[in-house]
């Protein structure tokens, strides 16, 4: 019999099953994997972007849905406080540019192994390569789990830290919505966020590999525009990607009628802009306008640019009529992207949808329809913008889940 079993060896997982142990419950933490921290492994391309360094007022600002949600988690332990446990816990970390916070070895496996160090040293039982196949409940209280060897393990807690669904390799697939929903809990249909986009045909251009910095990517979904950020972004073989284009992704659930318009040049307005062309142009005068365009733009950019502006890249500069230089204007402020569809889960860092908040107790991650029963991290419908906001919300999430077992108990 344990006081506390956690389903998932991720970030929330190995959080949760650390502070239950250092309150004093006999816990047990499964991972149907063959080692800890798969995903945490590969989070920040294998640097491991832990938290944020924004104020602790400011975290709810990265959230993207249900951030009231979060309120308590993050007023009980917030970025500060996790940085705080890193870092008196052996590891230290570096603040970097956009807030980022990272170990300062640059390596996520750090960070999994002063979680495992901690595991140990609390006689946190782990039990690897073992799956959970269902979560049993009596009269509305949790009883234990079934694991795939038909065995049932008795707890009188259970913490669904199972992560989302994407990058399904690292095991990821989903395990926690199919425990919910057999528990009774609503599922708001899980999407992929935090993912590079496909556009159509018409806005394809040879631009693979292009990445580019200070510029700004305006969402419009139905012609209305949702939102824009400013940074940097990087075109793929079919489509956009980058930390705006990920972004902007966790607002839409549906591809339908959906457009970015990037602007190329934000820091000059129309006038600006204007006089800067004419300087160029002033400049190439007889040159071919592609030519003129090379202090300006990228020069893989150039072509498209003109094909989009209706301007032939051989015409001559001094050709250039003031409406067609309106135009071009018009593109670099503004050059369309029409979205066919988002990459799938396997290219998704985060998964939007999961247990509906409705479902779960803010103040404690406690299920109002089963006592006993826990949620942690991603499984939640709750998801961030890039910058270390998600797993910061992993962390909070099962601290206070953690926390309010200890207190109940």
């Amino acid at each position: 019999m344990y006081d506390v079993i956690v389903i998932g060896g991720g970030a929330a997982g190995m959080m949760a099953a650390v502070f239950c142990a250092k309150g004093g419950s006999n816990t047990l933490l499964i991972e149907k994997n063959e080692k800890l921290g798969k995903k945490l492994y590969i989070t920040g391309k294998g640097r491991c972007n832990v938290t944020s360094s924004c104020d602790e007022d400011k975290l709810l600002d990265g959230i993207v849905s249900n951030p009231k949600f979060l309120y308590s988690a993050f007023s009980q332990f917030s970025n500060k406080d996790m940085i705080e446990f890193l870092n008196a816990n052996g590891l230290e970390t570096v603040a970097e540019q956009g807030e980022r916070i990272f170990p300062k070895s640059g390596k996520s496996s750090d960070v999994i192994k002063l979680f495992s160090n901690l595991l140990n040293k609390c006689n946190v039982e782990i039990m690897l390569n073992t799956e959970v196949k269902n979560i049993c409940v009596k009269d509305g209280e949790i009883w234990g789990v079934v694991i795939n060897n038909n065995q049932t393990l008795q707890s009188k807690n259970v913490i669904i830290a199972t992560g989302g669904a994407s990058y399904p390799l690292t095991g990821s697939t989903g395990d926690g919505y199919i425990f919910a929903k057999n528990t009774g809990h609503n599922i708001i249909k899980p999407y992929p966020a935090l993912v590079p986009m496909e556009v159509e045909q018409k806005s394809l251009y040879d631009l693979a590999g292009l990445s580019l910095k200070n510029v700004e990517a305006a969402l419009y979904i139905k012609n209305k525009k949702v939102a824009e950020k400013f940074g940097e972004m990087l075109f793929t073989h079919d489509g956009l990607s980058g930390p705006i284009i990920l972004n902007l992704s966790t607002l839409i659930s549906e591809y339908k009628d959906v457009r970015i318009d990037i602007d190329l040049k934000p820091a000059l307005d129309f006038e600006k802009l204007d006089s800067r062309i004419l300087r160029d142009f002033s400049k190439f005068a007889n040159k071919d306008v592609s030519n003129a365009l090379v202090e300006l733009l990228p020069s893989r950019l150039i072509a498209p640019v003109l094909k989009l502006a209706a301007i032939k890249q051989d015409k001559k500069v001094n050709q250039i009529s003031a409406e067609e230089r309106g135009r071009l204007i018009k593109i670099l402020k503004a050059m369309p992207f029409y979205i066919k569809n988002c990459k799938g889960f396997d290219e998704a860092i985060i998964t939007g949808g999961g247990v509906s908040i409705k479902d779960i107790k803010p103040s404690s991650m406690e299920s109002r329809l089963v006592k006993g029963l826990y949620f942690a991290g991603e499984v939640i419908d709750v998801h961030a913008i890039t910058g270390g906001y998600n797993l910061q919300t992993a962390f909070s999430t099962a601290y206070l889940a953690a926390k309010s077992i200890i207190k109940a108990d």
